[in-house]
């Protein structure tokens, strides 16, 4: 994996001996030697990694960071701070300033190079949904401009894995206040754990006793429900290249022991604040996704969904030689129900009817509104007399019972409905629609609640 690195460090040899390390590895770098400068080539530049060294003039690292994090347009970039210092006070206020690190000099080039890879490949993901999530703004759909930093972290659901209760004790003493922690002792039900519970973080030993750590991560990694959930390891020196691996395996973070609480705490909010955003920008994605292709009203898909599924299931049907059906639904005499009892006895039933229409085709058809009081149903698989049947169907759940509309005198409601095939080689979908409206126009004219198919 490939990515655009941003070394800013203000003293040209540090940059030149970064530099180096990463053209070996096949990055691509871009330089800074100031917070300023910095910050204006993440905002018109497409960045993927940021190594920010601390002590500069004018701005400091800490202060880049928080600005760059604050804004919509980089937040989103990871932030690597590379420094001598080396005192834990100095890693918590790098992490709480929104960097993903703080490594201290002299940097190990493994390490380094397995957290420049790992941020990468997460950054990779987080922009394939805003990338979607951009698509739903263009079309005015969704804001995109929550950051990060606008997410509450406290109150976690976090899973300790450790085979020594008393370690994960101290662990869970560190984090209680803020944060609900559940113990597990026995790693071997870890993936079985964690499906069930709706955790947000687990934070994993690196000494398991009779297990292997790596693999315990590696198997949490292959499970739907648990797939992206962040996982942080506990270690000493000597896991050092295991911790090297871990983060190529996928692994988020790694704290040393002994663990430093305040550390401890910055790090597990990093990693629940974006756990946190990732949900909420894919559940805004679902939703806005949602309501891109569903009628708000009854709850049908739209013309829009309509359009893209007939054309497939028409091009389907002719790569296969098969039948398939549309029908086109009009409500008979709506505009007067909307003048006598308003546009909310309207709606009712509309919702009634889309409800009755959905209820009387089958399981492989598929009902859209296509507008007003239109609906359309595609029908693979479906010849004439089948389609005949699925319609008289409908046009009866309509006729047969009449709709409720609150206080007012239920109302008999009858829909006219016309029917057409795909019996042309040279159909498209506008071709059947057309062919669909026609015979429901023939239907409408030869009295209403009736259902008329295509003769051509």
């Amino acid at each position: 994996m490939t990515a655009r690195v941003l070394i800013v460090d203000d003293i040209p040899t540090n940059v030149k001996l970064l530099e180096a390390r990463l053209l070996a590895e096949y990055f691509e770098v871009v330089t800074a030697s100031s917070g300023a400068q910095a910050i204006e080539i993440c905002r018109s530049q497409d960045i993927d990694i940021v190594l920010l060294d601390v002590m500069m003039p004018e701005m400091d690292g800490f202060t880049c960071c928080q600005i760059l994090k604050r804004d919509a347009v980089t937040a989103h970039i990871p932030i690597v701070m590379i420094t001598a210092l080396d005192q834990p006070s100095d890693r918590v206020r790098g992490l709480e300033a929104g960097a993903d690190d703080f490594l201290t000099k002299p940097v190990d080039d493994v390490q380094l190079l397995a957290r420049v890879k790992s941020l990468a490949r997460l950054k990779g993901l987080g922009d394939e949904l805003r990338a979607r999530s951009r698509t739903s703004h263009e079309l005015a759909l969704e804001d995109t401009a929550r950051t990060e930093f606008g997410i509450a972290v406290d109150a976690g659901r976090i899973l300790v894995i450790d085979t020594e209760r008393a370690r994960a004790e101290r662990i869970e003493a560190y984090l209680r206040n803020s944060h609900k922690v559940t113990i597990l002792v026995d790693p071997s039900e870890a993936v079985f754990q964690m499906s069930g519970g709706d955790y947000e973080l687990a934070i994993v030993s690196m000494a398991l006793e009779g297990f292997d750590p790596l693999r315990i991560c590696s198997q949490i990694r292959t499970v739907d429900q648990t797939r992206s959930l962040p996982i942080i390891l506990v270690a000493e020196d000597k896991d050092r290249p295991q911790v090297v691996k871990a983060l190529d395996l996928g692994v988020n973070d790694f704290i040393m022991r002994p663990v430093e609480r305040h550390e401890l705490s910055a790090r597990v909010k990093t990693q629940i604040r974006r756990q946190r955003y990732t949900v909420e920008l894919r559940e805004s994605l679902n939703s806005t996704m949602a309501m891109a292709v569903i009628d708000e009203l009854t709850g049908l898909y739209n013309r829009r969904y309509f359009e893209r599924h007939l054309a497939m299931v028409l091009n389907k049907a002719q790569e296969q030689d098969r039948d398939m059906a549309v029908m086109l639904l009009d409500i008979d005499y709506f505009k007067p129900v909307n003048d006598a009892y308003g546009h909310d006895a309207g709606d009712v039933v509309l919702k009634e009817f889309a409800t009755r229409l959905q209820r009387n085709i089958r399981g492989v058809d598929l009902a859209c509104r296509f507008g007003g009081e239109e609906f359309v149903v595609v029908m693979p698989d479906t010849d004439m007399r089948a389609a005949q049947g699925v319609a008289e169907r409908v046009r009866s759940a309509i006729a047969d019972e009449e709709f409720k509309v609150g206080a007012a005198k239920p109302l008999n409601i009858t829909v006219s409905a016309g029917l057409a095939l795909n019996d042309q080689e040279s159909d498209t979908p506008e071709s059947v629609i057309k062919r669909a409206d026609i015979a429901l126009y023939r239907a409408k004219r030869a009295g209403r609640n009736r259902v008329v198919h295509d003769a051509a």
